[in-house]
């Protein structure tokens, strides 16, 4: 059988992010893991506008070729890892607005989720996310990993400083992924 497809996706999409530097280090983490194709994909690079399509998204009538991209992405992956900042105690409106341009292409997958920012290190934009989710059916981890002042731990060469902690936590959540992985398979057959 073959190793199920996770897509690292970047949720910011703001000029100057950090996020690349935090999906570079979960990136790399997931390649290690060895459970998942591993891929990197940024929500920056789709372009999308406030959501503009004419059709409700579970139709799947797109008339736009952004969203068709978008959705070609989403629908290719098994599982997602999240590497989100947050905004306001929110999630990047980057990311919600994403959310929405789909519905069936997110259903019966699961997501991990890798977040930054201060002293939350992210976790508000999380749960805030886990409840958009939920009406797409898509299944978001318990595991996750936080990282608390995220700007402490950057480079100056670019790169993410991560911990031990930070490393173990997402393994747990990368076995935790592949497992809902796995049996959401049945689902979305």
């Amino acid at each position: 059988m073959t190793r199920p497809i996770l897509h690292t996706l970047i949720c910011s999409t703001r000029p100057g992010r950090v996020g690349p530097a935090v999906a570079d280090w979960a990136h790399g983490i997931a390649e290690a893991h060895g459970g998942f194709d591993a891929r990197f994909v940024d929500l920056a690079a789709f372009g999308l506008p406030v959501f503009d399509e004419p059709e409700h998204p579970r139709l799947q009538r797109y008339t736009h070729e952004h969203t068709r991209a978008w959705s070609a992405s989403v629908a290719e992956a098994d599982a997602f890892l999240f590497v989100l900042p947050e905004y306001n105690f929110a999630p990047p409106g980057a990311l919600v607005n994403a959310l929405n341009y789909l519905v069936r292409e997110w259903q019966y997958k699961a997501v991990g989720f890798v977040s930054y920012g201060g002293m939350s290190g992210g976790i508000r934009a999380v749960q805030v996310t886990k409840q958009l989710l939920g009406t797409l059916k898509v299944v978001p981890m318990l595991e996750a990993v936080a990282f608390t002042n995220v700007g402490q731990q950057l480079q100056a060469e670019g790169g993410l400083s991560a911990n031990p902690a930070n490393a173990a936590a997402a393994k747990a959540m990368l076995d935790e992924l592949l497992r809902w992985t796995s049996a959401l398979r049945t689902l979305r057959s």
